[in-house]
């Protein structure tokens, strides 16, 4: 499927490409969701400054979305057509299918002289890989070779990370495999949640690219191979994973609902019905409990104290959750001083990790 900006015109791109007058780098962006516009957008704001031409945007179908299901165009599409950029959305570039040689010929079209891909949702074959003259580059939301894979920036946060990053990568056949050209790091505050680290990570790539296209030929000439041996995968998140096993240590369930705010989540039942967990404190190591693993100890107005698992077998005692924000089944959020006030929840009551 493609979407044509208004005033673009490929006869007199290609013309540009041949004249050496200009010699700007013709720029194939490709990419979906927020993460990949916010580069997307600086890229354009810059493409003087870094002598390129971005002479189109790769982006996946419109999807239905909402409770009307309205087809919804991504955010990578409605920057590109903002800036009258032509927009081609393929469903596949596998050459066995009819769809996928004519996205490849496409492509072909526009004479790429490098792709720039972030979170596209597609899988380039080494064919399209190898249709630009400098190949195809990745801004990846991970120090590579950690946290290859779909959901980089959640796996940080639950492994309890100190830090991630952006990697420009080198794209090969691999998952995510590919030489690294240039790396950049980011610490993860102590109150990160998916949400804000992504913003970072968006922001730090859009820079990071940027780098990299002032000179291109040096950050190729000068790739390093990654360590398979240190890699990690980073599985695409499911709903699932967002509910609170309570007998794992109050850690572990912080980065959970840290890790996973907004998307899908941490939740956990009361009385069979579901409760969301939007928000806690870090936890003091100080505040231990022999009560069972999912208890509510207090409910106070600055915090709802939950007992927890142990952080070891040696341990004695076991560690407590400060919860900060609930949302009952069917009402609004709430913060611990709107639940202390009413009468949804009471100290003793059991938050259970499955309905009864």
């Amino acid at each position: 499927m493609t979407t044509t900006a208004p005033t673009f015109d490929t006869s007199n791109s290609l013309t540009d490409h041949d004249n050496p007058t200009t010699n700007r780098l013709r720029v194939v962006f490709a990419g979906t969701p927020e993460f990949a516009a916010i580069s997307l957008e600086s890229l354009i704001k810059q493409q003087e400054a870094l002598n390129i031409e971005i002479v189109a945007v790769y982006t996946q179908p419109d999807r239905k979305a909402g409770r009307g299901q309205k087809l919804s165009a991504s955010a990578v599409k409605e920057v590109a057509l903002a800036n009258d950029i032509a927009v081609e959305q393929p469903v596949t570039f596998k050459k066995s299918s009819a769809e996928g040689l004519a996205a490849r010929q496409t492509l072909r079209t526009y004479q790429p002289d490098v792709m720039i891909v972030a979170a596209y949702g597609l899988i380039l074959p080494i064919g399209v890989l190898e249709t630009p003259t400098h190949g195809c580059l990745n801004i990846h939301a991970s120090l590579l070779p950690r946290w290859r894979g779909a959901a980089p920036i959640h796996r940080a946060l639950l492994a309890g990370d100190d830090e991630t990053g952006i990697t420009i990568m080198q794209m090969d056949k691999g998952l995510d495999t590919g030489d690294m050209l240039y790396k950049v790091s980011e610490s993860i505050a102590s109150d990160d949640t998916a949400a804000s680290l992504h913003d970072k990570m968006a922001a730090l790539g859009a820079t990071a690219i940027s780098t990299v296209l002032k000179d291109l030929a040096a950050y190729q000439a000068q790739a390093i191979a990654q360590d398979n041996s240190q890699a990690n995968y980073a599985e695409k998140l499911v709903k699932t994973e967002g509910e609170v096993d309570w007998s794992q240590p109050a850690a572990a369930i912080e980065r959970q609902i840290r890790g996973l705010t907004p998307w899908p989540g941490a939740y956990t039942f009361l009385a069979g019905q579901r409760v969301k967990v939007l928000a806690s404190l870090p936890v003091n190591t100080s505040q231990q409990t022999n009560e069972p693993a999912g208890t509510v100890i207090s409910v106070g107005r600055k915090a709802i104290l939950v007992a927890c698992g142990k952080e070891s077998d040696a341990e004695s005692s076991a560690t407590t959750l400060a919860i900060t924000h609930l949302q009952f089944a069917g009402g609004k959020p709430m913060t611990a001083e709107q639940v202390c006030h009413g009468n949804q929840l009471n100290d003793g009551d059991q938050f259970t990790s499955e309905t009864k």
